[in-house]
């Protein structure tokens, strides 16, 4: 029972609508900040994995532009020498392959980086406020 003031008796273990009201509060602040940071946690994960995807597409394409212009025409001749070919185009032709595999290689780890980094959403973030979303509904009813 409370007393005239308002407040509960000593020794009682009940709390006041307004303790109660301050403490949800105070709580329901609390998620709402660690929402937040896991949100931005989760985003500047998937970002670093964007951005390593970007790196690796510009390795790929630097490989294919410096190899064309550094090492075809020594690695042609190269594969004429070895080979004994009658012609150097032959030469050419290997090295063009052995280029186009190396861009392949990095193209498709650049594509992999860019799968696992996109889309850019805080899923995990998204997840855990659905659920306490329904906890709460729950609570309500």
């Amino acid at each position: 029972m409370a007393s005239g003031n308002g407040a509960p008796p000593p020794g009682t273990a009940e709390k006041t609508l307004g303790e109660i009201v301050n403490e949800v509060t105070e709580k329901a602040t609390l998620l709402v900040r660690e929402e937040i940071e896991l949100a931005k946690a989760e985003m500047q994960q998937k970002a670093m994995r964007i951005a390593k995807g970007a790196a690796f597409g510009a390795v790929a394409g630097i490989f294919l532009v410096f190899m064309l212009i550094y090492f075809l025409h020594a690695l042609s001749w190269f594969w004429d020498d070895l080979f004994n070919w009658s012609g150097i185009w032959l030469g050419y032709l290997v090295t063009t392959g052995i280029l186009l595999l190396l861009g392949a290689l990095c193209g498709l780890l650049a594509l992999r980086f860019f799968k696992k980094g996109t889309p850019p959403a805080p899923q995990m973030a998204i997840e855990e406020a659905k659920k306490t979303r329904e906890v709460l509904e729950e609570a309500r009813s």
